[in-house]
């Protein structure tokens, strides 16, 4: 019995409106799932990514009258990962830092927050739209 429950995977979905609560209700929604999966021990790294992601989807990723959808899951091995699913186009990219040539805004930097926090992130095709996701290990807690 103990081994079935381990080979579960665990994931939880919402999908949100076009509007700036979203954002917030997302991060609520990402912080009880990781209450509720004992990875409490992630939960400041893993909002603010959900908080990004989100808001990048609000801002260039979700036309008019549409929403994004937020998808969490962890798999057996210990890994969690967080996507957001959109419809708009285009591809994220990392910004290029100020000492690179790049603009000093304060706009444009949460990608750099992902891929600093998390394991891994990416950006995978959905038709229409795009995922754009990242990974986290849950070191010691499988």
């Amino acid at each position: 019995m103990q081994k079935e429950m381990q080979e579960q995977l665990c994931a939880r979905t919402a999908f949100y409106r076009r509007e700036h609560r979203s954002v917030s209700r997302a991060r609520q929604f990402a912080r009880t799932a990781l209450t509720d999966w004992d990875l409490d021990h992630l939960a400041d790294d893993v909002l603010l990514c959900v908080s990004e992601l989100a808001t990048n989807a609000l801002l260039h990723g979700v036309p008019p009258g549409r929403g994004y959808r937020l998808c969490l899951s962890l798999d057996e091995g210990g890994l969690l990962r967080v996507e957001v699913h959109d419809s708009g186009a285009g591809e994220p990219r990392l910004p290029v830092p100020p000492a690179y040539g790049g603009d000093e805004g304060e706009s444009g930097r949460g990608l750099l927050l992902v891929s600093a926090l998390a394991d891994a992130w990416g950006v995978d095709e959905r038709v229409p739209g795009k995922i754009v996701w990242c990974a986290f290990r849950c070191y010691g807690k499988p």
